[in-house]
């Protein structure tokens, strides 16, 4: 197995799907094999492919508020991995961001997991994130999935995108914010205090 900092460079140099992305490929991840808390995002948006930060947007206000984290804390690679299901910006769909490119979990995703031992909870984003990691364990669709929070706590906590295009889904399920976020914040803050 490759030491992470030899992945990390393979991970960065990776043009696999560069003939199926609208810009140039740019992998966005953040991993240290202390990290504690591991968030399986999507794929970054345009303005993170830009800047190169992940969640350097909106999405990322939300979720680190969502967390309970500061900037300071997020961006600790030693506290916290980031680790889309894709790594490059996908392109735009009618509906917001294109899927992830599914190359990236081919070929790094369980390589880079195998090298995150001390993972106390994995903050699964999404759809693309929540398939991959509870595959058949999750429920008929997001909503019923992260409803059924408790099920898959306290090593697992599925959520939905934090991205403002999710207001809606938010207003029609006032029990997330309730319920699901105080619990998070707590089991966050408990990480990060043995960090």
């Amino acid at each position: 197995m490759p030491s992470l900092d030899k992945l990390i460079l393979e991970v960065r140099s990776c043009t696999i799907c560069k003939d199926h992305l609208p810009l140039n490929p740019r992998p966005i991840l953040q991993i240290a094999t202390s990290a504690k808390i591991l968030i399986a995002g999507q794929a970054p948006g345009k303005k993170v492919h830009l800047s190169g930060v992940p969640f350097d947007d909106q999405s990322g206000e939300r979720l680190r508020n969502w967390l309970g984290l500061t900037k300071e804390q997020f961006y600790d690679a030693g506290l916290v991995a980031i680790l889309p299901m894709g790594f490059c910006y996908p392109g735009s769909s009618k509906s917001g961001d294109a899927p992830p490119r599914p190359e990236c979990v081919k070929e790094w995703r369980e390589k880079l997991l195998m090298l995150l031992p001390h993972v106390e909870l994995t903050v699964l984003i999404g759809t693309y994130a929540i398939d991959y990691h509870l595959a058949e364990k999750q429920k008929d669709n997001l909503t019923k999935t992260v409803n059924a929070w408790r099920e898959y706590w306290p090593s697992t906590i599925p959520m939905p995108h934090p991205s403002p295009r999710n207001n809606i889904w938010l207003s029609k399920n006032p029990w997330f914010e309730k319920d699901v976020l105080p619990a998070v914040k707590r089991r966050v803050r408990s990480i990060s205090l043995n960090n």
